[in-house]
């Protein structure tokens, strides 16, 4: 017998977010599989390399734990924790006119709780087996807290974020907080098979009052 387990789910308020309205929300510590780096998304080699190590992974865990543990759940979407060494802005905020080869990055993917540190090393290693996986070193297995934060669905293409962004933090100032974390994106839609106007993008922003 087959356990079904759906973090997209149960985790609803925290990844299907409204399009019309900024909201709060209470971030438990979540396990994540992560990879830092630097670099324009858009062209970056290591950006790229670091998308497929998680992926490879996280399916690679996903068919193991449903062998061995019987559970069978959904690899969940693609994030990104973004952010620059100095920022002329204020704290928490990504400067959308910079060089984005100064851009800062960490690359993470949920995993449910079936999932521990030495299931991940033989993932690693099996995902490694089967292809060449450059960024593969450098992954993480984390907890990572963010607590308090302020999220909205963006809906339309990367590029016109902007506007939505600037909600976020009018909204996070209206409350009379101030970010204290990373710029954090999750991307519910895959680029290459959506149109850019119909992407969906979680915006999200830790914040203390």
């Amino acid at each position: 017998m087959i356990e079904k387990l759906d973090l997209r789910r149960t985790l609803k308020h925290l990844y299907q977010p409204s399009a019309k309205q900024v909201t709060t929300v209470d971030v438990p510590p979540l396990n994540f599989l992560m990879i830092d780096g630097q670099g324009n998304p858009n062209t970056a080699l290591s950006y790229q390399q670091a998308v497929e190590a998680l992926y490879s992974v996280s399916y690679t865990l996903k068919f193991a734990i449903k062998k061995r543990n019987s559970i069978d759940y959904p690899v969940m979407p693609l994030e990104g924790l973004w952010w620059m060494d100095e920022m002329g802005s204020a704290y928490g905020e990504l400067d959308f006119t910079a060089d984005k080869s100064l851009w800062r990055w960490t690359m993470m993917m949920l995993q449910p709780e079936p999932v521990t540190a030495e299931q991940v090393t033989v993932a690693q290693a099996e995902a490694g087996r089967k292809k060449d996986l450059p960024a593969l070193s450098q992954m993480r297995f984390e907890s990572f807290t963010e607590g308090l934060a302020a999220q909205v669905m963006h809906i339309g293409p990367y590029s016109a974020e902007k506007p939505t962004i600037d909600r976020l933090h009018q909204f996070i100032a209206d409350q009379g907080g101030h970010p204290c974390g990373r710029h954090h994106e999750i991307y519910l839609g895959d680029p290459r098979r959506t149109q850019p106007a119909k992407l969906r993008t979680v915006i999200r922003q830790p914040f203390r009052c």
